[in-house]
């Protein structure tokens, strides 16, 4: 039995279940928008990090349940998510879209038009936190916005989260993306000889433990993609 469970025990770490996944519950669903979207971004430097579909199809049913109407999106890339989440908002949503990088934007932006969804977002070419600050100096963005998904610079993760927690109103979501870091997480310290990796792991470990001990929200660390972190906020 023992070495029964190893086996699949080795088939669930493997490829096989995600494979699985995105073929039976993912890929049939996909939008075309979307499914052009991520082939395009296939070819494109450093494409792996666009947000993973599995995880985008449990994106798109929050957004749903929320039934939100106001969103920020902290780091866009090609725009996979940016272009999921416009499509699960009302015709008369707005996200508020921000990454220093519009190059990456511009990939994605043929296909958020061709599904008619631009002007739905509000794309600014900046680092986030001047941004956000902005948005916080005025009174009537507090507990405006119904949902802000993040996925950037694993650093800065809590110092976005201490501006968005003022942002998002009571009951609303905020999603961090990549806290699991390919699982490295989870291994220890010496594994990691990449010192890049090595830095954000400990970026995503500090920031895991802080949210964990937020008493402003609940949380479900989600082991989907490469680790969706998704909190609620509570008071």
């Amino acid at each position: 039995m023992e070495n029964l469970a190893s086996k699949y025990d080795g088939i669930l770490q493997s490829g096989n279940l995600t494979k699985y996944i995105l073929e039976t519950s993912v890929y049939p669903r996909e939008p075309e928008s979307l499914k052009e979207l991520r082939n395009a971004t296939a070819s494109y430097p450093m494409h792996f990090m666009g947000t993973h579909p599995d995880a985008g199809k449990l994106m798109g049913i929050l957004l749903k349940l929320l039934n939100a109407k106001k969103t920020i999106e902290i780091g866009v890339f090609t725009g996979y998510s940016l272009l999921l989440t416009a499509l699960n908002i009302p015709d008369d949503g707005k996200i508020i879209a921000l990454d220093p990088d519009r190059k990456a934007y511009e990939v994605g932006l043929p296909f958020i038009k061709k599904a008619g969804v631009e002007h739905k977002i509000d794309f600014t070419e900046s680092p986030a936190l001047p941004v956000l600050d902005k948005l916080l100096e005025d009174p009537s963005n507090d507990e405006n916005f119904d949902f802000a998904f993040v996925d950037a610079d694993k650093h800065n993760y809590w110092n976005y989260h201490e501006r968005l927690i003022k942002l998002i109103k009571i009951g609303g979501l905020i999603i961090y993306d990549n806290t699991l870091w390919g699982g490295t997480v989870a291994w220890p310290e010496e594994a990691l000889l990449d010192p890049r990796r090595k830095k954000v792991r400990q970026d995503a470990i500090a920031f895991n433990n802080a949210i964990a001990s937020d008493t402003r929200i609940e949380i479900c660390l989600a082991s989907i993609g490469d680790g969706f972190t998704i909190c609620r906020r509570a008071h």
